[in-house]
């Protein structure tokens, strides 16, 4: 029998990042694993591709990743910037830029196809001390009674 070895306090712990699908929470990584200043891809819970960013100043934000403007699924391999105050990102295909905080196009208004020139936004959480439970920063929009994936 091995006697438990005592963990650092300086040993990080993991903190879960999760998106909302509109109908559950979905763990896509840890905070830790996101690049400050990068974009990965993943897919929601129900399938989707979207686009994880985590800005320099740790801001997470997410949003479709897939290009209104060439139909490619290419919005977490985009440049982040800003604009004026806006958190943005630049599609790498056509160079569009998009609002992070709410997914429209600075640059146009519609896309080729005559379809609103936006990315959907999806709403993150990080760092819930019991994954079935919701904080209190996440939108009013989202129900605080949704429980994440695999929940009770």
């Amino acid at each position: 029998m091995s006697t438990p070895v005592p963990v650092p306090v300086s040993v990080p712990v993991s903190v879960p990042v999760e998106i909302f699908d509109g109908t559950s929470w979905t763990r896509i990584c840890d905070y830790d694993d996101l690049v400050p200043g990068r974009g990965v891809a993943a897919l929601s819970g129900n399938g989707e591709q979207v686009a994880l960013f985590r800005d320099r100043s740790g801001a997470l934000y997410v949003v479709d990743n897939r290009d209104p403007f060439s139909g490619a699924y290419v919005i977490a391999r985009g440049i982040l910037g800003s604009r004026g105050d806006a958190p943005t990102v630049a599609s790498p295909m056509y160079k569009q830029v998009f609002d992070l905080r709410d997914g429209r196009c600075l640059d146009e208004d519609t896309a080729p196809d005559g379809s609103p020139a936006a990315l959907r936004v999806w709403p993150v959480r990080t760092g819930a001390a019991d994954p079935c439970s919701v904080p209190a920063s996440v939108p009013a929009s989202v129900p605080a009674s949704v429980p994440m994936k695999g929940c009770r």
